[in-house]
């Protein structure tokens, strides 16, 4: 069966409502039925607790807690690289971004532009530049880093779809990351430039949060938010944000002679912290 055929009952799907409900019943504290609901969810992804700061499954009161822990200390230690990378999941694509197209599977791409909600200005920045695609399953820690240091600029929420965001559906929605709901945060930094890394939302996902804003609320049209320089200034490895439930982050680099850690290809996993890319020996001039 092809992957389009496949994620066909998904267009009939009341994902909204779905969303909402899973939503709400995952904010309550439910007490046993909780603990129950956690543990069953431990045991069916193979949820690690032992690098949890709360191993203790009893010691969260609703599902969300138990989502977004928090890991020990030291479990996730930098790499020496200029980007690293901000969550546990696996690679969906990863790569250049071919004039403006962001390739998301085969036979399937979307523009800079429509995934950072039509500023066609901001999106010709990442023209020929690089991209990378992280899915976060259920089993992974979901909470987002900074892949590099930022000074916020700019946060956009697009209101959207709630489509899937696993490998099968992103091999069959076409545009699915610049279709789904998604959170745009767009930084500057001395070294890289301007660079975004999107939060997409998908079924299921109860909401998105960022630490500088809290949770977005899912209404209205497109909203803007603008940030006065240092504002909000965060270094390589603070939280940014996280996820109630799986999901996929989307970053957009400017063109330069960065290269992708070389053991990186669709499919592999890969933890926060790790090396996401460095300068070539040789480069003397970065951007």
């Amino acid at each position: 069966m092809s992957d389009r055929l496949k994620v066909l009952p998904q267009y009939l799907m009341p994902k909204q409502a779905m969303t909402r409900l899973a939503g709400r019943i995952a904010s309550r504290p439910l007490g046993g039925v909780t603990t129950a609901a956690i543990r069953r969810f431990v045991a069916r992804y193979g949820v690690d607790m032992a690098e949890a700061a709360e191993p203790d499954i009893t010691a969260y009161k609703t599902f969300n807690d138990f989502f977004t822990r928090a890991l020990k200390a030291g479990a996730r230690p930098l790499a020496d690289a200029p980007l690293v990378c901000p969550v546990d999941g696996a690679i969906s694509q990863v790569g250049r971004i071919e004039g403006d197209q962001v390739f998301q599977a085969k036979g399937q791409s979307f523009t800079t532009a429509a995934l950072v909600g039509g500023d066609a200005r901001l999106a010709a920045r990442f023209r020929d530049g690089l991209f990378a695609n992280l899915y976060l399953s259920p089993r992974d820690y979901h909470r987002i880093h900074m892949p590099a240091a930022g000074r916020l600029v700019r946060m956009v929420h697009v209101p959207g779809a709630l489509f899937s965001v696993n490998p099968t559906t992103a091999r069959g929605v076409p545009g699915l990351f610049a279709r789904n709901e998604r959170v745009v945060c767009v930084f500057d930094d001395d070294d890289l430039g301007r660079w975004v890394l999107v939060l997409v939302g998908a079924t299921i996902v109860g909401s998105m949060a960022t630490v500088w804003h809290g949770r977005i609320r899912r209404e209205g049209p497109v909203r803007e938010w603008d940030y006065a320089p240092g504002q909000v200034a965060l270094a390589q490895g603070d939280e940014m944000g996280r996820f109630l439930l799986g999901s996929t982050v989307v970053m957009l680099f400017e063109r330069s002679a960065l290269r992708f850690n070389p053991a990186w290809r669709p499919g592999g996993a890969v933890r926060m912290g790790e090396a996401m890319a460095g300068w070539p020996a040789e480069a003397t001039i970065r951007r």
